[in-house]
């Protein structure tokens, strides 16, 4: 696996409003969020390619298909996705992960948005993600 770069670091919110106070409000960052989400993000963060502030809700829709955190698992504080060279790469990475004893969340798949991604949890608890965003090459 030969990572290319950070593509995002998103901060994971059970209370998006309460965040939203924090990193827009107070620290003045530039995250915006369509008409009816509340996934703030931004590609204008200096020295990232994406920072967000991820719903927790949203997160365990992405990972299991539903809007609960399974309460079986620790609850992730912070996603971080590394990029890698292709779509095909996103799936030898997760591959290599699952050999190596890391089990995924969910096998390398195509998100609507057209990214590519596989993600797992890491010993501290975030949400790792190995992914391919074409807009980021």
């Amino acid at each position: 696996m030969q990572i290319q770069h950070i593509s995002s670091f998103a901060v994971i919110t059970p209370d998006p409003a309460v965040s939203r106070r924090l990193y827009v409000d107070a620290l003045g960052l530039p995250l915006q969020a369509a008409d009816g989400d509340d996934y703030f993000h931004s590609e204008a963060v200096g020295g990232a390619k994406h920072f967000g502030v991820w719903p927790l809700a949203q997160v365990a829709q992405a990972c299991f298909g539903r809007p609960e955190w399974p309460s079986d698992r620790p609850v992730p504080q912070a996603s971080i996705e590394f990029e890698v060279e292709d779509a095909a790469a996103v799936e030898a990475a997760a591959k290599e992960m699952e050999e190596r004893g890391y089990p995924l969340l969910h096998p390398a798949r195509q998100e609507p948005w057209g990214q590519t991604v596989a993600r797992l949890i890491s010993p501290e608890n975030l949400v790792v993600g190995i992914s391919y965003a074409p807009w980021q090459h």
